[in-house]
């Protein structure tokens, strides 16, 4: 049988819909599919359409349309391939699986809304590829993390792999935060810093490194120690604050200003062979004071240089909050809101425990007004912290 047979036998069984059609079912319902090649989608495609490659649409149908129920619409270039597509998917158990005729060249002559991709130049497209694939993401949210902007407190064992992963991903603007110098003990896991920076401001060197993995990333310094004189205008400018402080003090500063200011708060920790990752989202509710409403003594959470810490740790927990941040700034998955996950190194494990609001908390309480800044240093008994 040659190929047009073979279109012209699956015509007899498969139902088409003509482009305006499409966009009336889309709006009641159906999952629209562009299933042409990545270059070709670059050009533009209907409003509205999830584009998944047809070499990969059996593969990830079932992200973008879960129930075998929904109508689906399947468009190519001209109507032939999503014929094609369309038999295959009925075969994996789409019960109502439709081909728009003519495809993209008849929806753009017939003046129908025409989406052009946000990613416009090929660079992008080529660093991002794998990225971009992903139906969760795809240009729409390639294009969302190039607009982001995300503040790191801390460019240390936190910070360090968090930035790496947020500037590789393509997030458009990282602020650094740090105030701190690069010394040889933080080399087995700031893995920002090189032994020959040793003595180098480490908001300098972090910028060396993310402009050298991706010079993309528009990398912001602030060398400085945040107070609560300065802490909302370092952080005025950001989307999202990842804290990857390494003390009581900041990081209620950071939650308090984040209440302040209205940005979700992505929270890690680390200690010895454990760690623990949260999120606060814009407001607070639950906030960091609902999880710990008061400080430990200085002699029940001591410092990395007193307790000790393997390195991988705060690796782990970093890009845990790199990828809270991610989904946060493109609108994927389900973000740590109201959970706390809890990373084991010892046994390898992790859990996820559910966080509650404080009724009475002073900062994030429904109808509380801010309360205002605090001597932070007094609250959590560690002068010079």
């Amino acid at each position: 049988m040659s190929i047009q047979q073979h279109l012209d036998a699956l015509r007899a069984r498969i139902a088409e819909v003509t482009p305006g059609e499409a966009q009336t079912l889309r709006g009641q319902g159906a999952a629209l599919i562009d299933v042409r090649e990545a270059d070709e989608i670059a050009q533009g495609t209907a409003d509205g359409a999830a584009a998944i490659t047809r070499g990969y649409l059996e593969l990830r149908v079932a992200d973008a349309v879960p129930d075998t129920g929904t109508t689906v619409l399947l468009m190519c270039g001209s109507g032939s391939r999503s014929l094609l597509a369309a038999d295959d998917l009925r075969r994996m158990g789409y019960e109502d699986v439709r081909s728009v005729a003519g495809g993209f060249n008849r929806w753009k002559d017939e003046g129908l809304p025409v989406a052009v991709p946000a990613l416009a130049d090929a660079e992008a497209r080529q660093r991002y590829a794998r990225q971009i694939v992903l139906p969760e993401l795809g240009e729409r949210g390639q294009a969302a993390l190039s607009r982001a902007r995300i503040a790191i407190i801390g460019a240390g064992g936190l910070g360090s792999p968090a930035a790496l992963y947020l500037a590789a991903a393509g997030v458009g603007t990282i602020g650094l935060v740090d105030h701190d110098r690069v010394d040889r003990s933080n080399l087995h896991r700031q893995v920002l810093h090189r032994d020959d920076r040793v003595g180098m401001a480490k908001t300098a060197s972090a910028r060396a490194t993310l402009e050298a993995l991706n010079p993309r990333v528009a990398v912001h310094t602030h060398e400085t120690r945040l107070s609560a004189d300065n802490v909302e205008d370092v952080l005025g400018g950001y989307d999202i604050v990842v804290d990857g402080s390494d003390n009581f003090p900041t990081r209620y500063l950071v939650n308090d200003a984040c209440i302040r200011l209205g940005l979700p708060n992505v929270y890690g920790a680390v200690e010895r062979f454990e760690g623990q990752v949260a999120v606060f989202g814009a407001g607070g509710r639950p906030c960091y004071r609902c999880l710990f409403p008061e400080p430990p003594p200085p002699e029940a959470a001591p410092p990395c240089s007193e307790a000790g810490v393997l390195g991988v740790v705060p690796g782990v927990v970093g890009m845990l909050q790199a990828l809270e941040a991610l989904k946060l700034a493109a609108g994927f998955g389900e973000p740590l809101i109201g959970k706390l996950l809890l990373f084991d190194a010892h046994r390898s494990r992790m859990r996820t425990l559910a966080l509650q609001a404080a009724d009475d908390c002073a900062y994030c309480a429904p109808g509380r007004s801010f309360p205002g800044y605090i001597d932070y240093e007094r609250f959590c008994g560690a002068p010079g912290a």
